[in-house]
């Protein structure tokens, strides 16, 4: 079994340190938690996924999951550890403790998520999913329902998915053939109280995470469906609670509600996360609830699309750093060679972290690693401020910078995730190829997140289509202007000037290409929506720099402080680095800014000279 292995230093630094949690223990709503109390709760989180979680993936990636009469068989051990997960409360860390959740903050419940996909990925489909539907419960089903149900999915008791796709309406959400009727007169109805609009569901939904299994007594599907006579496209859809049981209202099984598991999918990674194919209403006797108003589904659904895009990008940053951390591990071990300015061929054989290009690749699974992570991290702090700050202009402000963000949250992280699974397998040689050392299946497991919950290539459309209109333009104009106060703030940062430079300069050319779009989205729509990919790798590149020298900024004040209160004189201080432990740390953070700035940033030069090329061979092709 690969080891597990965590950078919690890292994730403290960027919560307390980068962030600070200040401001948001000053909110009504967490007025009861105390640094003290968060340290200890990441603490045991990452104990918790080590020790309990950790030692079913192995298992899980080889036993992976089975359709046995009808019947979803997961991995032995996962009963158990669900069990345990739930009973620790670790289920809704940061949902309402009223309804059954911890109510921690929601950057806690993105660590916990890190740390649990760090330890065994397709365990955390399970809760995961099912947080996000229990949260649209709440944010929209009818009052009774949800005092119901949500309690019983934020504790664990009861599961839930989110079902869209269909084999012809993938993307196209919008062709979906999944029909609602509503009971006629005289039609015994099997809703557990009064008030609720219940319908007959008929239909088939494929790729559904977590779509069955036996963890718990029932399932909540939330299933887009049109109602019979409502419009097509999407502007047509509702949104329905589906259960996979019927219930009484004490939340009592009463018997199957015509929902089948019809296959199970056989895919490249998550081999123990169900991939199903569901039917509602072979029997004609599905019944769903209707979830917020009718023909407001999608709007409904994407409070939960938009929540699982994060998640996503969380999955990147998980998986990318556990296999950058095994290769680093594997480096520091693996002799082999001598280095490259040794010419005696008796030399001292050294390990591979002394040669030139594996530190390079460390150094660009470290660069993203830490800065997908910021990206992520500052994500769950502007979505807890924008419902929790006292300043009405500033919840707005917040609200809107992760409205900006969550396309590129999604699309960079899990693209860079992989990227860092990559060089891991690179690092490791032939070894990384094989399943022994663990990284191979961080790079199976983590390539779905450029796929699921709108492609990457959907993201990018999301972000140069929509959200760079948004308050005409005003969310990228805010944005701008932050980061040029930023840049002006540390100009002449004695150890980080030349990186500012970059990064303003790199920061320019992501703001021409954007008024470019302006004039070629009128002329040629086309050729400009084919630039929209590198257009959210620019954005991407210049957020993470941005978040990389805000790191490296606070670490040289940390480091100077340290040569300070030590009195390291400057002929010892790069002795002192190697030999303390924080020194050495924060050291390393102003490093990988610089590394990323002059090695990585560059790259929006050229993505700009292709965005900006008068070119239309990809659309004019005709391919054979």
């Amino acid at each position: 079994m690969a080891e597990y292995l965590i950078d919690q230093r890292d994730l403290e630094f960027v919560v307390f340190e980068q962030f600070g949690f200040d401001a948001l223990l000053k909110s009504e709503k967490y007025s009861d938690f105390s640094e003290d109390i968060l340290r200890d709760t990441i603490t045991q989180a990452v104990k918790f996924a080590g020790e309990v979680l950790a030692p079913t993936n192995d298992e899980a990636d080889k036993f992976g999951c089975r359709l046995v009469d009808g019947k979803v068989e997961l991995p032995p051990s996962f009963q158990k550890a669900y069990n345990a997960y739930c009973e620790n409360g670790w289920a809704a860390p940061g949902q309402s403790a009223e309804l059954g959740g911890m109510g921690l903050p929601l950057i806690l419940a993105i660590i916990a998520q890190e740390v649990g996909i760090a330890a065994s990925p397709s365990f955390m489909f399970f809760p995961g999913l099912t947080v996000g539907a229990a949260h649209l419960v709440e944010a929209f089903g009818q009052e009774t329902l949800r005092d119901l149900v949500v309690p019983k999915m934020y504790t664990g008791e009861w599961t839930g998915t989110m079902c869209l796709t269909e084999p012809q309406a993938g993307t196209a959400v919008g062709d979906l053939k999944t029909v609602a009727v509503p009971l006629a007169e005289g039609e015994e109805s099997t809703a557990p109280f009064e008030g609720l609009q219940e319908y007959k569901i008929t239909g088939n939904k494929i790729f559904i995470s977590a779509g069955d299994h036996e963890l718990t007594d029932n399932i909540m599907h939330l299933v887009l469906a049109r109602v019979e006579g409502d419009p097509v496209g999407i502007k047509g859809i509702s949104l329905f609670l589906v259960p996979k049981y019927r219930f009484d209202k004490d939340g009592k099984i009463l018997g199957s509600n015509d929902v089948a598991c019809t296959a199970v999918e056989h895919k490249m990674g998550i081999h123990a996360s169900p991939t199903c194919s569901l039917s509602f209403g072979d029997e004609g006797e599905c019944r769903g609830f209707l979830i917020g108003e009718q023909r407001r589904g999608i709007h409904c659904m994407f409070q939960m699309m938009n929540e699982a895009r994060i998640a996503c990008g969380v999955q990147g940053v998980s998986l990318g750093n556990v296999a950058f951390q095994r290769a680093l591990s594997y480096a520091k071990e693996r002799v082999q060679g001598t280095k490259i300015t040794e010419r005696d061929p008796n030399a001292e054989r050294v390990t591979i972290l002394q040669h030139p290009d594996v530190r390079r690749n460390l150094m660009i699974c470290k660069a993203y690693g830490e800065g997908i992570r910021a990206l992520l991290y500052q994500a769950a702090f502007h979505a807890d401020f924008a419902e929790n700050h006292s300043d009405e202009a500033l919840r707005t402000k917040y609200h809107d910078r992760l409205e900006l963000l969550t396309p590129i949250c999604k699309a960079y992280a899990s693209d860079k995730g992989f990227k860092m699974t990559e060089l891991a397998i690179q690092v490791h040689g032939g070894y990384g190829y094989i399943q022994e050392y663990g990284v191979e299946q961080c790079m199976r497991d983590v390539k779905i997140a450029s796929i699921y919950e709108g492609t990457n290539g959907i993201q990018a459309l999301d972000l140069l289509g929509r959200k760079m209109r948004l308050k005409e333009g005003g969310l990228f104009m805010a944005w701008l202007q932050d980061t040029n106060e930023f840049i002006e703030e540390n100009a002449e940062h004695t150890a980080l000037k030349k990186e500012f430079k970059l990064v303003e300069e790199a920061k320019n050319a992501l703001a021409e290409v954007s008024f470019h779009f302006m004039m070629s989205g009128k002329e040629d729509p086309e050729r400009a929506m084919m630039g929209a990919t590198p257009f959210l790798e620019m954005f991407g590149h210049v957020e993470v720099s941005r978040l990389l020298l805000e790191q490296a900024v606070l670490a040289d004040q940390k480091l100077q402080a340290l040569f300070t209160e030590k009195n390291v004189a400057e002929a010892d201080r790069a002795a002192f680095i190697k030999e303390s432990v924080d020194a050495r740390f924060y050291d390393g953070k102003v490093k990988t800014a610089q590394f990323f700035a002059h090695h990585i940033l560059p790259e929006v030069y050229s993505l700009a000279s292709g965005i900006k090329a008068d070119d239309r061979s990809a659309l004019d092709i005709d391919f054979m």
